[in-house]
């Protein structure tokens, strides 16, 4: 056996959420599942909930259901996931939506509450839908965009910010884990940074949150939107996240005025008048089905416990880094993520100008990376599926490749 296979082997041994692997669905044929940080595994118990659902809260109880917990499910499942990975109190975040929906509803809400205001930064490393939104909200509310062009390594930095923002800034919007390279901005000090300048910050938290130990309240966030179909497990399409400041709640006022987030939707009345707090970012009828696995998986890291993840993610990304350096980086591959674990989330990129062409086959083989354009292959690592020799095999395969083992050289 290898050092790396050995080091691998007693990892592995010594990994205390080792046992969190068999609550997820295997997948014959895949022999490393390295792109939890697009799409996270199923959970097991979520093919029971799922069939009890139908059997139960939906075959039997039917539409009585609205009635016994489902109107109630975008705050009450907004709270929980506030409470297990975001730091936040309660009544502060809601389910419901899409990411871009969500964003738009809170960059709109945001910039029409700092009036007198008219621009918005945000940077050209940020995720298309965070670009595109800012740039569609700048259009309809005649506002100007100031990009910050960061390092790709490095991301966002607070001298980046302190540059851009002044009394022309309403809203910042960020990401917290840049989605190509992984590097963590430094939340609580941007934050501050904006503040001081009079605007808000809206931080993306999609690669962040289940992979993160995250203090929203305490950080002074403003605004935050995040999915959960990565680290959280909900599944492709799964609902989005928003978490608004409770001191926010009464001067944002959200555009996609629809009758569930109205104070009694059941008044059908003349004219909208919003629910009062989170619940007035509700906007059509509630994802229920979309919400159910998203209750398994945090039950499960409520058990395992945020700080543990964390660590977790920390040594997975090590390892990874580790293997890269021996196995891929001689063949001309580049780290294009921070070195330090503590500087990046639970995914890092390489880049090799064959990655594209590797990728295909590495799938034909079992072995699921994630690539972007125009070379970057990511690595992501979700700490309670993911395992130390899985890593290994993986990184074994893209180095294969790369030598030429798909033409059998």
């Amino acid at each position: 056996m290898s050092d790396l296979g050995r080091r691998a082997e007693e990892l592995d041994a010594a990994d205390p959420l080792a046992a969190y692997r068999d609550a997820f669905v295997t997948t014959p044929g895949v022999v490393a599942y390295l792109d939890g940080n697009s799409l996270g595994r199923p959970l097991r118990a979520t093919g029971e909930r799922l069939a009890r659902f139908v059997a139960e809260d939906w075959g039997d109880r039917l539409i009585r259901h609205w009635d016994e917990g489902w109107m109630d499910a975008p705050t009450e499942l907004g709270d929980l996931l506030a409470r297990t990975t975001l730091g936040a109190a309660p009544g502060q975040t809601v389910v419901a939506d899409s990411t871009t929906v969500l964003l738009y509803k809170l960059v709109r809400a945001a910039v029409d509450a700092r009036p007198g205001r008219g621009e918005i930064v945000v940077d050209t490393g940020n995720f298309p839908t965070d670009r595109f939104v800012a740039e569609g909200v700048a259009a309809e509310r005649g506002l100007t965009l100031r990009w910050i062009d960061p390092d790709p390594l490095a991301g966002v930095t607070v001298d980046d910010v302190r540059a851009v923002v002044g009394p022309g800034t309403a809203l910042v919007l960020l990401s917290h884990v840049a989605y190509r390279s992984g590097a963590i901005a430094d939340l609580r000090a941007i934050t501050d940074v904006v503040h001081e300048a009079g605007a808000l910050v809206l931080w993306d938290l999609c690669h962040s949150v289940g992979a993160l130990e995250l203090g929203l309240d305490d950080d002074g966030v403003d605004l935050a939107v995040g999915c959960t179909y990565k680290y959280l497990n909900g599944g492709p399409g799964a609902p989005a996240f928003a978490y608004v400041a409770e001191a926010l709640q009464p001067s944002l006022h959200q555009p996609i005025q629809g009758w569930m987030g109205a104070a009694d939707p059941f008044a059908m009345g003349p004219r909208y008048e919003p629910a009062k707090g989170i619940r007035q970012l509700v906007s059509g009828t509630p994802p229920i089905v979309g919400m159910l696995p998203v209750r398994d998986m945090l039950a499960l890291i409520g058990e395992a416990g945020m700080p543990a993840l964390r660590r977790k993610s920390e040594a997975l990304t090590a390892y990874a880094v580790e293997v890269a350096d021996e196995l891929l980086l001689p063949l001309g591959a580049r780290l294009a993520s921070p070195r330090e674990p503590a500087a990046r989330g639970s995914h890092i990129t390489l880049d090799h100008a064959d990655f594209q062409r590797a990728t295909a086959e590495l799938w034909r083989r079992g072995v699921i990376p994630d690539f972007r354009p125009p070379d970057g292959l990511r690595i992501g690592l979700s700490p309670l599926s993911t395992g130390f020799a899985e890593v290994l095999a993986g990184l074994t395969a893209v180095r294969e490749v790369l030598e030429g083992g798909s033409r059998g050289d």
